[in-house]
């Protein structure tokens, strides 16, 4: 239960909320794409390895523009910086219906202007413009509402695609998407990010390219960033080649939507765990925990008869962790290097995410095309749970030396 005292202020308030709406749009939406493929395949002339490749350039412009829309945000406020990304979604969603939509432009649209709005819309930008609004103590917390915010529109969003995509079909569906994009747009000028640091930040006279040889410097945050690309191609692997994976295996396709649904229903219940274990207990073993608690599920999924059961067990326990990784991550970037460059830092860190996400929605396409089926894609991602596992408790979970002493002087 959230105490009386737990907003600072009005405007700490008010960001949250916004960035909470933010996150339902814009990650409700990224999250259907996958249900578009076989109107793509049909009316675009995509195959498998096509999508997956677009798929693949989006979530990796989101990574790379996410530093870059950090900087703007440390430098020019969070209002700015997302406006900014809603405008290239719109441009992505425009141009993807109205066209031009095929061959090269198809990656153009849905990869490269898509990829470059959600670099600044989804989770990583609105999560730590929060995270600036709030003291160390309530922080994961606050992250983990934002967190969980995303993860109703995962929940949401594939339940109302798969209706207006049978009813209506994918062009009416991407006009509806306009509408909500447009909303986004209007509910980014209610962002602010704080225009005085917390106590501890005035103590920290870095410039930002300080900022980021001494993180890259540091060796907890290069394990947290080799761990995160694990998340990213989880995420992708499964967002992107669900419904085609399910189809393989003789499946109905509603059983897809019905995965994404809960992964997005379940995942709010993991992300608010998480971010308030992340105020309890360690965070990187939380982080090692979930992820190879992943691990087994995914094993599950994988080597266990085909059933719709199965299919809605994997969607339910998958769900619980999908984002869950977001809350520690953050929690343990802001507290070892501070929140002045917190949205900078953890753009590389989100970059590494996306990293692993082009790949996995990539050689998931690719792999299948290739084999048939996305048996060596699941194998991989099993392994890699296990290095994620490892990876996280080498991790010192302790202010680096110039923090430490600005806290101690306050």
């Amino acid at each position: 239960m959230i105490k009386k005292d737990f907003f600072p202020n009005k405007a700490a308030f008010v960001t949250l909320i916004a960035a909470c709406l933010v996150v339902i749009i814009s990650l409700g939406i990224r999250q259907t794409f996958g249900l578009f493929f076989f109107d793509f395949e049909v009316d675009l002339g995509r195959t498998q390895t096509d999508f997956g490749f677009a798929m693949g350039i989006q979530l990796l412009f989101w990574g790379l523009l996410g530093p870059v829309f950090g900087i703007i945000t440390d430098k020019y406020g969070g209002k700015i910086a997302v406006f900014t990304g809603f405008l290239f979604y719109i441009a992505g969603i425009y141009f993807l219906n109205y066209g031009p939509n095929t061959g090269s432009w198809f990656t153009f649209d849905i990869g490269i202007l898509i990829g470059i709005g959600l670099g600044a819309t989804a989770i990583s930008i609105p999560v730590s413009i929060v995270a600036k609004h709030f003291p160390l103590n309530t922080r994961t917390i606050a992250t983990g509402i934002v967190t969980a915010a995303g993860s109703f529109g995962y929940f949401v969003s594939p339940l109302y695609t798969r209706y207006t995509l049978m009813e209506y079909g994918w062009n009416t569906t991407l006009i509806i998407f306009l509408f909500m994009l447009i909303a986004g747009l209007l509910i980014s000028l209610f962002i602010s990010t704080p225009t005085q640091e917390l106590k501890q930040e005035n103590y920290n006279k870095q410039t930002a390219i300080e900022a980021i040889k001494e993180a890259f410097a540091n060796k907890s945050f290069n394990y947290l960033t080799l761990g995160f690309f694990v998340c990213g191609w989880h995420i992708a692997l499964v967002a992107t080649h669900i419904p085609m994976h399910i189809r393989d295996k003789g499946l109905e396709d509603w059983t897809a939507t019905a995965i994404l649904a809960l992964i997005g229903l379940f995942n709010v219940f993991g992300t608010l765990s998480s971010g308030y274990l992340s105020t309890k207990v360690s965070k990187k073993k939380l982080l090692s925990a979930i992820y190879l608690l992943r691990g087994v599920s995914l094993i599950y999924f994988v080597f266990m008869p085909p059933s719709v059961v199965n299919a809605l067990i994997f969607g339910i326990t998958f769900g619980y962790l999908w984002l869950a990784t977001v809350p520690p991550t953050n929690g343990i970037v802001g507290h070892i290097f501070g929140t002045k460059y917190i949205t900078l830092l953890y753009g590389f860190v989100f970059l590494s995410h996306q990293i692993g996400s082009f790949l996995g929605a990539y050689l998931g396409g690719l792999f299948h095309d290739l084999y048939g089926s996305l048996d060596y894609a699941w194998y991989i991602s099993i392994a890699l749970s296990l290095f994620a596992g490892l990876i996280h408790l080498p991790i010192k979970e302790k202010a680096i030396e110039r923090q430490q002493l600005a806290t101690s002087e306050i």
